[in-house]
């Protein structure tokens, strides 16, 4: 279960909030697209960053470019369309580790049993990280 950050809200309740306030089919269509590192309005990239993503509003310089891909992939596993699939697919390959780990909990958590040849691959990921997550997902997969 997640904490509420001072932001007020957990991760879920951001993205929750924000599909109350545009729709869900918005959200992960948002996602879809940052996942593929296109451009996101600001209010969506808030809803999924929290707090780390107020350079948004302060004009600061943003974090690695990487941290818009985890944040669209923790998006999606609280909103979720099945025209997310193939984006999902194409972010556990990603050059980040955040965001392969990351996509591995969306393929869990929405069980995307398509993907288990590249979780399987996944098992012999450089990243410590990625590889206990990718045997959590074949676990969650093998049901």
């Amino acid at each position: 279960m997640g904490t509420t950050s001072h932001w007020g809200m957990t991760p879920r309740q951001g993205v929750e909030h924000e599909c109350a306030r545009r729709g869900v089919a918005a959200v992960v269509s948002g996602c879809v697209d940052l996942l593929a590192g296109k451009p996101a309005d600001d209010e969506l990239i808030l809803a999924l960053g929290g707090p780390p993503a107020d350079w948004v509003r302060t004009g600061e310089p943003p974090g690695p470019a990487y941290w818009l891909r985890v944040w669209a992939a923790r998006g999606l596993l609280y909103a979720w369309d099945d025209s997310a699939r193939p984006a999902v697919l194409r972010a556990l390959g990603d050059d980040a580790w955040r965001v392969r780990e990351a996509a591995l909990k969306v393929v869990a958590r929405h069980q995307l049993n398509e993907a288990s040849a590249r979780v399987d691959a996944l098992l012999d990921d450089p990243s410590t990280r990625v590889r206990a997550a990718a045997s959590r997902t074949q676990r969650a997969l093998d049901r």
